[in-house]
C-alpha cells in the first residue's frame, strides 16, 4: 500500500470490514485511511469527515477517483455536529482529541452523534489498543 504509513496500515488492517461495510472515518486528515478502507469495501461505503478545511481539501484533491465513485464521500465538519440519514456499520477515529478522554463535554457530544449514526449491531474504534481499542456499547452508553 503505497502512501500509506505503517501506523494507518495496522489500524485499517484491525477494521472488521465487509466488501458491503458502509464505514464512517472521523478525523480523516487528508484522506489516506479513507482511500484504503474505500478500496477494501468494494460494494460498501465510505463517509469520511474531519473539522479541517484544510484537511478535507487535500483528502478531495487526493481522492479524484474514489469520489467519482460515489463510494467515497468527504465532509467538513466536527464530530459533535455531523448528522446523517446513513447508517454505518463501522466507525473509527484516530487521534482525535474529542475522543481522548481529556474534554468529556465533547466526548459525551461527539459519543452521542455516532450513536445516532450507527446501524444495528455498529462497532465504533479509536486509537490506544493494538491497534485499536473498541469502545463496546456499554462504552458508548455510559458516556451519555
Amino acid at each position: 500500500m503505497p502512501g500509506l504509513s505503517p501506523r494507518l496500515r495496522e489500524a485499517v488492517d484491525a477494521l472488521p470490514l465487509t466488501p458491503a461495510s458502509r464505514v464512517l472515518e472521523i478525523g480523516c486528515g487528508p484522506g489516506a485511511a479513507a482511500r484504503e478502507v474505500w478500496r477494501r469495501v468494494p460494494a460498501g461505503y465510505v463517509h469520511a469527515i474531519d473539522r479541517s478545511p484544510r484537511a478535507i481539501a487535500q483528502a478531495r484533491a487526493g481522492s479524484t477517483e474514489e469520489l467519482a465513485s460515489g463510494r467515497l464521500a468527504l465532509e467538513c465538519v466536527a464530530i459533535e455536529d455531523f448528522t446523517s440519514e446513513a447508517r454505518f456499520d463501522v466507525a473509527f477515529a484516530l487521534r482525535v482529541g474529542g475522543l481522548d478522554g481529556r474534554h468529556p463535554e465533547l466526548e459525551r457530544a461527539a459519543l452521542a452523534r455516532i450513536r445516532a449514526v450507527l446501524a444495528p449491531g455498529g462497532r465504533v474504534f479509536i486509537d490506544g489498543g493494538d491497534p485499536l481499542r473498541e469502545l463496546t456499547s456499554r462504552v458508548l452508553d455510559d458516556r451519555q
